[in-house]
């Protein structure tokens, strides 16, 4: 059963492509189809970009975009309530989530056309950057970032503050966990929401970070575990495990960090437009 169900979210996957490029042949525009693992440079002189698929779809297309192209995404397979209940006691039916995706082959020309036609204005959505040892990473981050050890049974080693930009800073926080998660707003309804965190307005400013699975800690150092990076602040992280990993919305794209290394995390980065689900009904 599992297999046969597979086999049918590759089907509608590519029934989805199929009507989303018959849609886009009607239109008096200019397009090219591009696979997502062909993607290696920055995309430029576009007025649109489209991704068919799901959130992790758009967010490796996001880390080619800086914030003059705005982003639409198509979810080719959305999960299927009575699906998921049918199957429950056999396997997750759970197909895309599609939180960021504004569009599904049943609605795609309307939202497409409604962007043509400059009645729906894509929204403005914060992205993490990141710092190391001083010098800004290429990449930003949609969703969140996770800075851990490669080996998930490896104790990581760390301390942050955070710092205004008066240079005020809280207390420095010594921490012995399994790594530090941050999201931003739009990410926070993720893997930071999972974990316990809270969801926050989608066009907020601030970024939301946890330490992952702290070891004891004093209450006074408890209740600095999680909170918020707000707009005007950063914040400062240091580095004190042999290896480390810094990844950016997922598990595909990392940047590699070593003992001593200092980061600095803000939402500093260049916004991306991403056209919104709920401006698009």
């Amino acid at each position: 059963m599992i297999f046969h169900y597979i086999d049918n979210r590759c089907k509608v996957h590519k029934e989805a492509i199929n009507v989303c490029q018959k849609i886009l042949q009607q239109k008096p525009i200019d397009w090219k189809p591009i696979f997502r693992n062909n993607l290696s440079q920055p995309i430029h002189n576009v007025d649109l970009v489209v991704t068919v698929g799901g959130d992790g779809t758009l967010l490796q297309a996001s880390h080619f975009l800086d914030d003059s192209i705005p982003v639409l995404g198509l979810n080719s397979d959305p999960t299927q309530a009575e699906e998921v209940e049918k199957f429950s006691n056999e396997f997750d039916a759970t197909r895309s989530t599609g939180y960021l995706c504004a569009a599904t082959v049943k609605n795609f020309e309307q939202v497409l056309d409604g962007f043509l036609e400059d009645q729906i204005v894509p929204s403005k959505l914060s992205r993490i950057s990141v710092s190391v040892n001083s010098k800004v990473l290429p990449t930003c981050a949609l969703n969140d970032i996770l800075i851990a050890h490669p080996c998930p049974a490896t104790v990581s080693r760390f301390s942050f503050k955070i710092r205004g930009d008066d240079e005020t800073c809280s207390p420095l926080v010594n921490c012995r966990s399994s790594g530090l998660r941050i999201s931003t707003a739009a990410g926070s309804t993720a893997a930071m929401h999972s974990a316990g965190g809270f969801p926050m307005p989608i066009l907020s400013r601030d970024l939301q970070y946890m330490v992952r699975e702290p070891i004891s800690q004093g209450p006074a150092i408890s209740r600095l575990m999680h909170g918020l990076i707000k707009s005007d602040q950063s914040m400062d992280a240091s580095w004190f495990s042999k290896e480390g990993f810094i990844y950016f919305d997922g598990s595909h794209v990392f940047h590699t960090i070593q003992n001593g290394d200092t980061i600095e995390i803000s939402s500093k980065a260049p916004v991306l437009q991403v056209v919104l689900p709920h401006l698009s009904t």
